[in-house]
């Protein structure tokens, strides 16, 4: 197959590469950019760890091809914690609240609870719990994910992320 041009912004900054139509953004993020902040877990989209926001939506990164980004906007986890370098309202608030112990999954959550926050500011505890569904962890039990995500919206902060749909 021959190798597709394709021009992605990625954490705001605009590239212009040749891919394999068949690389996934995943790969792309993590092999082509050096963005290891997407981590590959499931590869299947099961266990959230991929999540990025492409244009807004948080999507799993290992089901889309990289392909399927040109002219889109892409957003890691390297990109939701300010210019300068301060954390995020849900990244202050899982450290704050225990909300990661490994940190396999944490990237993933950060994305998919930036979204979600973004999309729905004042959610309640079942609304957190159903928003986070898709999005696996082995360490935490969830609870300090749920409490931090609480902790996030409860603070209104994320309103003012810079990420926006």
């Amino acid at each position: 197959m021959t190798d597709v041009a394709i021009e992605v912004s990625v954490n705001g900054l605009r590239r212009r590469v040749t891919v394999a139509p068949r690389l996934t953004l995943a790969d792309f993020l993590r092999v082509n950019l050096g963005l290891t902040g997407t981590h590959l877990g499931c590869e299947h989209g099961v266990c959230g760890a991929c999540t990025v926001l492409l244009d807004g939506e948080a999507v799993r990164a290992c089901l889309v091809f990289a392909v399927q980004a040109d002219g889109a906007e892409v957003t890691t986890v390297e990109g939701i914690a300010s210019s300068e370098g301060e954390l995020s309202a849900v990244q202050s608030a899982l450290r704050e609240h225990h909300g990661l112990q490994c940190g396999f999954c944490t990237p993933g959550f950060v994305v998919s609870a930036t979204a979600f926050l973004r999309d729905n500011p004042k959610p309640s505890d079942d609304e957190i719990r159903e928003a986070i569904s898709g999005n696996l962890c082995r360490c935490t039990g969830y609870q300090g994910i749920v409490d931090a995500i609480r902790s996030a919206a409860d603070s209104g902060a994320e309103r003012e992320n810079h990420i926006e749909a």
